[in-house]
């Protein structure tokens, strides 16, 4: 659709000539001209023009200064406005059909014409300058050349309301005053001085340590007189509550504790009866391969997120064994707990001592079953005596009294002393192997031997040369002053509690760091030791290299003879199978490996026969500690021809043991 335009030019109405170029320069009056009359002005329009517009003002200030109240000074600023006006218009504008238009069309004077001229769309006043540019021709010089602003409000009658302004603008400002800087300041009077003067000698300095001497043995006088004090208090105290507890609530909770084992056996009573009368008849079967029944499972709610750690039976009372709780992960570890199972009660423990460390080891006195000697990863040994009431222990070493730097190990207790003192033996990774004595209230700790990489022992002070790492032990089951340490290298040393500057015999046993080293019961020369590189060796003492080797395809966490028989033992590994061996009815493989976790990530870490009933207890990283029976196969007597009675003792088991090692001997260690 084509669209028309007019153009308009203003002429004065007094007098007025036409210039030909659609102005009168006198009148002022606007002439209307066709638009075939402007092509020239359209075509100019269609013309492109490039411009290129940037985000920055070329004409923006760069040095504006800004006073600051705060710093009382003139402030160059960088922030400066990139804003620049280019075209400001004002005016309302009304919808042509709208009630308003209408209103103001009626109200319209002179400029009435122009909604008669329907025919043109837009509408352009011009001034006489912008028609030159239209025309091409030029305007009077005498006329000024600044443009003649010309709006359509102007046109309308001076009668005309004005419009309302829709938008009402307030601006608030405050300025808060700045508070005035205050300085203050103060000089104190210096301390007063003196001058002291004079001569000490070697004769006045150990005077003076003397005297000190002195008064550190009346402070520990005065120590034990306040100690002393105490104690007969408690006994008093004690006495008063032994007195006052001989009622009925102690006779209830005696008869509580023996209610909720009743209750217990009643639950568990189809694994009790498993545990006294069950036997595998399907052994006859499994040509001398023998299972392992599941039993009762051990567990502590406060313990579940601990590894067990250490295992050892009571043996005193065979249904009663002890568990050290702690970690072998050691970038995580903390607390620790020694905990007490009974066979009889498998779902709280009878005993329970929490530690602040973790508990790595431990072994109960066989003639006095009431004290337990720990391990603890910070170092530390302690000796809990369970006939004590607390949860503190009796003895704990300490750093003035000799503790380890490192973890200990292993512990074990030996026979006492000349002075009928009891005492024990503990290894670390500090390589020290020492022997503690309990005498009256304190432990008194001697250093046996000190172990060093170079395979001999270290014989200078400490730090002199650098220590190997001890990580398991054993002593002789017949000779007291033999022994047997394992070493974080896979060496294990044979050694003498009277001979310490020098090892017996060294052997180079494993690859990796030797778990566990344990003499047989039964035979004298016969031990056995386990390690990470997935290897189970049995060791004749007077001979270098191993006897029986074998591979478990995964790491061994501990070994264990058994007690009913010189050529069983047992193996538990970290892919949570536990493996039994008989070298006198398989002398290449076990006879028995079972699987015992439900879970593939379990890993097992201990593992103890019961010194009396066919049953044995395995320790996992998860807390939990389960318990099996042994299936007739693994238990198996040597068949005796008719008529004979079956035979008995040591004699017998250490025979079948040197039957198997009269095999694998040279014929020169045989006859010797």
């Amino acid at each position: 659709m084509h669209k028309s335009i007019l153009y308009i030019t203003l002429q004065d109405e007094e007098e007025g000539v036409d210039t030909g170029d659609g102005w009168d320069e006198w009148s002022g009056k606007a002439l209307i001209k066709p638009p075939d009359q402007l092509e020239l002005t359209e075509a100019e329009l269609k013309e492109e023009t490039t411009r290129i517009l940037t985000a920055n003002n070329p004409h923006a200030p760069q040095n504006i200064v800004r006073y600051s109240f705060k710093e009382r000074s003139y402030k160059p600023t960088s922030v400066v406005d990139q804003m620049a006006v280019h075209f400001v218009l004002e005016g309302s504008l009304l919808h042509q059909d709208s009630d308003e238009a209408r209103r103001l069309r009626a109200k319209e004077g002179p400029c009435s014409f122009f909604s008669t001229q329907s025919d043109y769309d837009l509408i352009f006043l011009m001034c006489p300058e912008t028609a030159a540019i239209d025309t091409g021709t030029e305007p009077d010089e005498e006329k000024p050349e600044t443009p003649v602003k010309i709006c359509f409000d102007e046109l309308k009658s001076e009668k005309e309301p004005k419009v309302s302004n829709q938008f009402n603008f307030s601006e608030r400002a405050s300025q808060t005053l700045n508070n005035p800087l205050r300085e203050r300041s103060c000089q104190t009077e210096p301390p007063p001085r003196s001058n002291f003067s004079d001569t000490a000698n070697q004769w006045e300095i150990y005077d003076a340590y003397v005297e000190e001497l002195q008064q550190q043995e009346k402070n520990k006088e005065k120590q034990k007189a306040a100690a002393s004090k105490n104690d007969n208090d408690k006994s008093k105290k004690k006495t008063v509550l032994m007195e006052t507890q001989n009622d009925d609530i102690s006779k209830v909770g005696k008869a509580s504790k023996i209610f909720e084992r009743m209750v217990n056996q009643n639950t568990f009573d189809d694994i009790a009866q498993d545990f006294k009368y069950f036997e595998d008849a399907s052994d006859e079967f499994r040509d001398q391969e023998g299972t392992l029944l599941p039993l009762w499972k051990f567990q502590y709610d406060k313990a579940k997120r601990l590894s067990v750690t250490a295992l050892c039976w009571n043996k005193k009372y065979q249904d009663l064994f002890a568990v050290g709780m702690g970690s072998y992960d050691f970038s995580k570890q903390g607390r620790g707990m020694l905990v007490y199972y009974s066979l009889k009660n498998s779902a709280f423990p009878e005993f329970i001592y929490p530690t602040d460390s973790g508990v790595l080891c431990l072994d109960i006195h066989e003639q006095h079953s009431y004290l337990v000697v720990v391990g603890f990863y910070d170092g530390c040994v302690a000796v809990y005596n369970l006939k004590e009431e607390g949860l503190e222990p009796l003895y704990k070493s300490t750093a003035k009294t000799g503790k380890h730097t490192d973890p200990v190990w292993q512990v074990r207790w030996q026979n006492d002393d000349m002075d009928n003192n009891h005492n024990f033996y503990s290894v670390s990774s500090d390589g020290r192997v020492v022997s503690w004595t309990l005498v009256k209230n304190e432990l008194v700790f001697t250093d046996i031997i000190r172990l060093s990489l170079d395979g001999a022992v270290s014989d200078g002070p400490e730090g002199a040369e650098q220590p190997a790492c001890g990580t398991s032990f054993d002593f002789h089951k017949q000779i007291d002053y033999l022994f047997l340490v394992g070493t974080e290298e896979g060496k294990i040393h044979k050694c003498s509690k009277t001979y310490s500057s020098q090892f017996l015999e060294t052997y180079d046993a494993h690859s990796m760091a030797v778990d566990a080293v344990k003499w047989n019961h039964f035979h004298p020369k016969v031990f056995i030791s386990c390690s990470s590189d997935w290897t189970v060796k049995i060791w004749d003492h007077a001979i270098n290299t191993p006897m029986f080797t074998f591979d478990l395809n995964a790491a061994v966490g501990d070994v264990a003879w058994s007690p009913y028989s010189s050529t069983v033992f047992a193996a538990v590994t970290t892919d949570g199978t536990v493996h039994v061996f008989d070298l006198n009815i398989n002398k290449y493989e076990a006879i028995c490996q079972q699987p015992v976790v439900a879970k593939k990530k379990t890993k097992l870490t201990h593992i103890e026969f019961n010194p009396i009933y066919p049953i044995l207890i395995v320790g996992d990283d998860r807390g939990y500690v389960s318990s099996f029976k042994l299936s007739p196969n693994l238990r198996k007597k040597p068949k005796c021809k008719k008529g004979q009675e079956q035979p008995k003792g040591p004699e017998v088991e250490i025979a079948k043991m040197e039957k198997l090692l009269s095999l694998l001997r040279e014929p020169e260690q045989s006859t010797v």
